[in-house]
């Protein structure tokens, strides 16, 4: 009987929560042994984008509703006035730090080049972007603050774990992953406040978009002008 009430006690935030950190622990396994494989994180990248696409999918069948989970169109003039402002702020501040990185020596991210051209995979960064805002911003976060979770610590645990699987799942080598996860930590925080705000996980999705594509100018332009 206790069992029974444990069940149905369960609220639809939980539900999220729970399926979030699944898919969370899965990917990061998955990547783990992958690592030691010749398949190497390829799988779990896989995994991550469309297990989180696919989920947000599930649970929006679950519940009826895309809202619980911030994604929807609601608040779209909020929207685009906090993620271009702020997009574009820190897309400047990429590229003028990424100018400086590279003329003091440091080296680019040639990895990163090779899987975007050479692998031609850089189509494929909206598809990316979009699982990891309806993950990370969207189930995770909206779960966390919908259980009275206080807004700044669940925007940091959120931005944390959102740091790791950089770590987890990118088949790059450890110094670009560290430089990944890098530009994942601001980004994490500002995306947490501004989905936060709006209660819409699209101003994380182009706030992300804007920084992926300073990413790409820090790899193919910047490179080239120093």
């Amino acid at each position: 009987m206790s069992g029974l009430s444990i069940f149905t006690s369960e609220t639809a935030a939980d539900r999220r929560l729970k399926y979030s950190l699944e898919l969370m622990l899965t990917v990061w396994v998955l990547g783990f042994i992958g690592h030691f494989t010749p398949l190497k994180e390829w799988p779990a990248l896989f995994l991550y984008v469309l297990g989180a696409i696919g989920l947000a999918f599930y649970v929006a069948r679950l519940e009826g509703s895309w809202k619980p989970s911030f994604i929807t169109s609601e608040n779209f003039g909020e929207v685009l006035k906090w993620s271009l402002s702020i997009g574009f702020f820190l897309f400047a501040m990429d590229i003028v730090n990424t100018f400086f990185y590279l003329k003091r020596g440091g080296a680019p991210m040639g990895q990163m080049e090779e899987i975007l051209v050479g692998m031609n995979f850089l189509y494929l960064f909206p598809i990316l972007i979009i699982g990891e805002e309806f993950l990370w911003r969207g189930l995770m976060l909206s779960s966390l603050l919908e259980r009275g979770m206080n807004k700044h610590w669940a925007i940091l645990l959120t931005t944390l774990l959102f740091v790791v699987n950089h770590f987890a799942v990118a088949p790059v080598g450890f110094k670009e992953r560290g430089m990944l996860a890098m530009m994942a930590l601001p980004l994490g925080i500002i995306n947490g406040y501004v989905i936060a705000k709006t209660k819409n996980v699209w101003a994380g999705v182009l706030i992300h978009g804007i920084s992926m594509l300073a990413m790409v100018i820090d790899i193919f332009v910047i490179p080239r002008l120093v």
